[in-house]
C-alpha cells in the first residue's frame, strides 16, 4: 500500500490575519493528497466518477500540532490504512519543509454507486490497482 508525498506552497489566501492557515483550509489539502495516492497508483478520481463511482466523505478528523504560516512549505504524507471494502480509509501526516510536525488527521469515504445513490463495495479494478 505505502504512502505517496505531495508538497505545495501555502498560499496568502488560505491565512488569517496573522498569516496563520485557517484551520478549514486542511480538509482541502487532505483532498489533494488521497487524490494524488490515487493517481500515483493509475486510479483517475475523474474517471472513476465518469463510470457513476463516487467517493464522499464520511468522517473526517484533524488533530493539529502546530501552525502552518504563509509560504511555508508543506508536505502531506497519504497513506491508506487498509484494504478497502465499502469504505476507503486514509491517514494523513503533515509536516512543513522544516520537518516540524504540524498535524495528522484521518478521512473515511464510502463507494456510492451515483445513479442509484446507494454504497457498492470497493470496484475489483481499483483493488488490484492498489496491490488487493
Amino acid at each position: 500500500m505505502g504512502f505517496h508525498d505531495i508538497s505545495f506552497r501555502v498560499r496568502y489566501a488560505e491565512t488569517d490575519q496573522m498569516g496563520v492557515v485557517h484551520h478549514g483550509n486542511y480538509p482541502q489539502y487532505l483532498e489533494m493528497g488521497r487524490t494524488e495516492w490515487l493517481r500515483s497508483h493509475g486510479i483517475s478520481y475523474k474517471a472513476m466518477e465518469d463510470s457513476g463511482i463516487i467517493l464522499p466523505v464520511v468522517s473526517i478528523s484533524l488533530n493539529y500540532k502546530k501552525s502552518a504560516y504563509y509560504d511555508d512549505l508543506i508536505v502531506l504524507r497519504t497513506y491508506l490504512r487498509k484494504k478497502p471494502m465499502v469504505r476507503i480509509e486514509f491517514d494523513y501526516e503533515i509536516h512543513n519543509g522544516e520537518g516540524d510536525f504540524l498535524a495528522e488527521a484521518n478521512t473515511v469515504l464510502a463507494f456510492i454507486d451515483a445513479k442509484r445513490n446507494k454504497p457498492i463495495r470497493c470496484p475489483s479494478d481499483i483493488l488490484e490497482k492498489i496491490g488487493f
